[in-house]
């Protein structure tokens, strides 16, 4: 191995000295850097109801001290809303989060391929709307639908849900096509 150049090598002075090895980031912190993000983005993704900062620590396995930083540089992004002060609680921003599908929409995507996506899509929420013969599938009663199809309650929660997914895909697919500016593309379409 050869000898690094002179600049390079310690003087007298610094040999004596050990390295701090302990104020060193360890490798094991450096690895798990992009992971810490991960689990806590994970965990802000599943709140549906406000959270504190220790609940969200608890969700991605991780020190509260570190949620309390990723909760304000989520919040600065978006992806979350701070809902109350004290204690301070958290929620995922789905208006954020929509936004960002129908932008990878868009840029994944030819028009063709969205204009396909969003027939194919608009025909299996018409279908499903057809088999119900309710306006939404929120109107949809899963006891009473069951018992007067024969079905279970399982099969017609399935069903529902997959009804709602459909709706969803076209609202998102609508705006991925929208070709107004950025703030029409923003505004909720009608399904």
């Amino acid at each position: 191995m050869d000898e690094p150049r002179s600049e390079l090598q310690a003087n007298a002075e610094e040999r004596t000295k050990a390295p701090d090895f302990d104020a060193l980031t360890s490798p094991k912190e450096l690895v798990r850097g992009e992971r810490t993000r991960d689990d806590f983005f994970d965990a802000v993704l599943g709140l549906s109801t406000p959270a504190t900062a220790s609940e969200v620590a608890d969700l991605a396995g991780h020190g509260v001290d570190a949620a309390r930083e990723y909760l304000e540089w989520f919040g600065q992004m978006g992806i979350v809303k701070q809902v109350t002060e004290s204690p301070a609680t958290y929620v995922r921003n789905q208006s954020y989060l929509n936004w960002r599908r129908v932008q990878m929409l868009q840029d994944e995507y030819s028009t063709a391929e969205l204009l396909n996506f969003l027939k194919d899509e608009a025909a299996r929420a018409e279908e499903l709307s057809e088999e119900f013969d309710v306006a939404s599938p929120e109107a949809v009663s899963l006891s009473k639908h069951a018992s007067t199809t024969d079905q279970s309650i399982e099969d017609v929660w399935e069903a529902v849900s997959a009804w709602k997914t459909a709706r969803h895909r076209v609202e998102l697919l609508e705006r991925a096509l929208a070709t107004e500016s950025g703030d029409a593309a923003d505004q909720r379409t009608a399904v």
